[in-house]
């Protein structure tokens, strides 16, 4: 007798086929899924535990190899049986070889169904069949296999099942939303509310009513009465995005609300409690602020009850494989309804290029290599400024001095000419980065 029921994912662009499936799964006791398309089964099993995949070869668009090679990439664990109108021994090698353990011919007996799917799941009902990506430690959309990465991930599975304060420093583009959003949907108060309020992109006359909600007639156009963000969040996780671009009032006003659990709405008198995780994040230097006194010294300490300080891409540079399949595979299937693999070539020059823009701009360099690209991403389909090489014909030698203002030079192409990014990637001061522009 089984311990549980065994989920298994049906494959089929055939509605005939897939009911008659189900029927028989159903009738011995098995929960399935189903789905008409590979992009339909991919978005399944991101979401849910399989025990079994069974699928057809032919199907339009993205046909049953392309999947089958999919899953033994990312579930290696999750056993597969192939069931196919058009048999042939290439095809039948090919599954095999794919890591196929199953192969049915239609039409078959119901028998033959049962004992290929019996022999499918010889382990199933005592070992669940782990569905993670290998060699990569992931939360949420947080992927890598990186040692900055790790540490990132030790510090999320402490702080997601409690209330502390939390708050995360990195450059722009380097995930900061993910991690808030994994530390709120990793946890135990994943069913409340998650609400991000970007304090950068709301003007400063707004965002105390955004925040803290208002009343009937507290300024021009408060037609009735309003929650805010912290209301909204009640039980759950508010992430306030961009924090060093609150005002000064602004600022006051969160202090209290950290202090005293409490909010008072615009216009209002009475407070009220809340129950709220916070989560801050900002790409500005706060210490460097306080010193300015455009960032208050007591809500900083308040704020960073727990810091994450995120890498920028550039200090796990590992991980830029494993962003790179993400994103192909993201794209492909948006865009060409296939899997777009990268040639060798062009992902070596992806990992040399120091990347400004983090994450960001790998996801939107990427986003544009598959659209422009055939079959696979190639050097080609890459942004001219990623295939300049500082690499020179052996017979043209040079002095160090020339050597740096070239390197100079690329570090600025890369950035977009931003002097401040380029002075903290050479690790100068914008003086001293001015002083060597001047030189040459």
């Amino acid at each position: 007798m089984r311990l549980r029921k065994e989920n298994i994912l049906i494959v089929d662009d055939d509605l005939h086929i897939l009911e008659l499936l189900q029927r028989h799964l159903h009738s011995w006791n098995y929960h399935t899924y189903r789905a008409v398309s590979v992009k339909e089964a991919v978005a399944i099993l991101k979401d849910t535990h399989i025990d079994l995949l069974i699928t057809d070869l032919k199907m339009p668009q993205i046909d049953g190899f392309e999947l089958i090679k999919f899953v033994s990439e990312h579930y290696p664990d999750l056993p597969k049986l192939v069931v196919t109108g058009f048999p042939s021994v290439q095809d039948s090698l090919k599954a095999i070889k794919s890591g196929v353990v199953e192969y049915l011919t239609k039409p078959f007996t119901k028998g033959e169904l049962q004992a290929a799917v019996a022999k499918a799941l010889p382990k199933a009902s005592k070992e669940p069949v782990k569905n993670t990506v290998p060699k990569s430690k992931h939360q949420g959309e947080i992927i890598g296999a990186s040692e900055k990465i790790e540490e990132v991930l030790q510090i999320i599975d402490r702080v997601k099942d409690n209330k502390a304060t939390i708050f995360i420093n990195g450059e722009s583009g380097t995930g900061k939303e993910l991690v808030a959003r994994a530390i709120h949907y990793e946890g135990k108060f994943s069913s409340a509310p998650f609400i991000p309020v970007n304090c950068g992109g709301i003007p400063e006359n707004l965002l105390e009513a955004e925040l803290f909600g208002y009343t009937k007639g507290a300024f021009t156009g408060a037609d009735k009465d309003r929650k805010g963000a912290f209301q909204a969040a009640q039980g759950g996780t508010i992430f306030l995005d961009e924090i060093g671009n609150a005002s000064l009032a602004v600022q006051a006003r969160l202090l209290r609300v950290l202090q005293e659990k409490e909010v008072v709405r615009v216009g209002a008198q009475k407070p009220e409690k809340i129950d709220v995780r916070v989560i801050a994040a900002t790409n500005n230097n706060l210490p460097e602020m306080i010193k300015k006194q455009t960032f208050r010294e007591d809500l900083y300490y308040r704020l960073s009850v727990v810091e994450i300080p995120l890498p920028a891409l550039r200090a796990r540079m590992s991980d830029i494989p494993l962003l790179v399949d993400k994103f192909l595979f993201k794209y492909g299937v948006e865009y060409k309804d296939r899997f777009v693999r990268i040639d060798p070539e062009a992902l070596e020059v992806l990992k040399r290029y120091s990347w400004p823009g983090n994450i960001r701009e790998l996801e939107n360099v990427i986003q544009r290599a598959v659209i422009m690209c055939d079959k696979m991403v190639t050097i080609k389909d890459l942004p001219d400024h990623l295939k300049y090489s500082l690499e020179m014909p052996e017979h043209k030698l040079v002095s160090l001095a020339q050597m740096e203002r070239e390197y100079i030079k690329k570090v600025l192409r890369s950035t977009g000419n931003n002097k401040t990014k380029a002075a903290e990637i050479l690790q100068i001061t914008r003086k001293t980065l001015r002083n060597k522009l001047d030189e040459s």
